[in-house]
């Protein structure tokens, strides 16, 4: 199957989910203007955090992402960083660089909670536009 074909048969993302996703990278400006890269993640996430309340957004932190097999719920450790509006998940960073075990932890954590968008942000860049990743299922 093209690839193009696989896209036709993928629902597009809501409007809204896509209006959270657009506030959330607006928030993430806002934050990396105040603090600038170099910090610990935990700070942006509490700043991010901070930022998407503000904009009266639903905001919940370090969210238990357990993992379903054999009809049992199974702790694997997994915990999304932010989620916002109960539709998109973001997963911070503060590394030197994104590499692809990033993006695969995302799609994970997309894949396995059933949220259709999610954003890597990382803040250790000296443009934060460089350092976010959207993916969608």
């Amino acid at each position: 199957m093209k690839q193009q074909d696989i896209e036709a048969h993928v629902k597009p993302i809501s409007a809204e989910t896509d209006r959270v996703a657009k506030q959330v990278v607006d928030a993430a400006f806002s934050v990396h203007s105040g603090l600038g890269p170099g910090l610990l993640e935990s700070i942006y996430e509490t700043c991010l955090a901070h930022e998407l309340t503000k904009r009266a957004l639903k905001v919940e932190r370090q969210v238990v992402l357990p993992v379903i097999y054999d009809s049992l719920h199974l702790d694997a450790g997994l915990r999304l960083d932010v989620v916002v509006a109960d539709c998109v998940v973001v997963e911070l960073k503060a590394v030197a660089s994104l590499l692809p075990v990033h993006k695969a932890q995302l799609l994970t954590y997309l894949k396995l909670s059933g949220y259709r968008l999610g954003l890597i942000i990382n803040f250790n860049v000296p443009v934060i536009k460089n350092g976010i990743v959207r993916m969608a299922l």
